[in-house]
Parts: structure tokens; C-alpha cells; sequence
């Protein structure tokens, strides 16, 4: 497979072309990836024709509920791109039944 991550001169970890390979494979070409991307896709679509945002504006059409099927007016809202990717996604807050990475 080759190696998947790099080091480059400022310290910073950085993706191989054999890792991007490898993530798409394992991961965003799955059915269940496909579906939530086309979701996603769409919600956006719908705000632009509503004239909630527009291309290159730096807003994100955030999923309230984080489940990006979920594609009803009442549960998506219009934030900046930067405070939509920053959020803590719900499997990840105190409390949530995720199973753990070892430590």
C-alpha cells in the first residue's frame, strides 16, 4: 500500500497520493458516504435557490440535528463556514455512547 502520511519541512502531517487512495477507498466511496454527500449537495442547493446563500459567500448550510439525511427546512440553517466546521459533532460531546479509542 505505501506509506499513507508525511512529515514535510514545517512539522506539519501530511497525505500521501497513496493515503488519498486509500481514504477514498476505505471510506467516502461507500453507499452510506455517497448518500449523506448527495444530501448534503442537495440541502445547499435548496438554500441557493432560496437565495439563503450564495457561491464563494463562506457560509455553510448547517444540519441542526447533525444528520445530514435529515433535509427539512426546520432542521437546517444557514452559519459561517468556519463556525459550522468547528462545531462538536454529536458522537464526539460527554456523554455519547461512542465507543472509545484505546488509550
Amino acid at each position: 500500500m505505501g506509506r499513507l502520511w508525511y512529515t514535510d519541512a514545517s512539522g506539519k502531517r501530511k497525505r500521501t497520493a497513496a493515503g488519498v487512495k486509500h481514504e477514498y477507498e476505505k471510506f467516502q466511496s461507500s453507499a452510506k458516504a455517497k448518500a449523506e454527500r448527495a444530501s448534503r449537495n442537495s440541502a445547499r442547493r435548496s438554500a441557493m435557490r432560496k437565495g439563503l446563500v450564495h457561491k464563494g459567500d463562506g457560509k455553510d448550510v448547517d444540519h441542526k440535528d447533525s444528520n445530514p439525511l435529515h433535509n427539512s427546512s426546520s432542521n437546517l440553517h444557514v452559519m459561517s463556514a468556519s463556525a459550522n466546521r468547528g462545531k462538536k459533532e454529536n458522537s464526539r460531546r460527554r456523554g455519547s455512547r461512542r465507543s472509545r479509542w484505546a488509550r
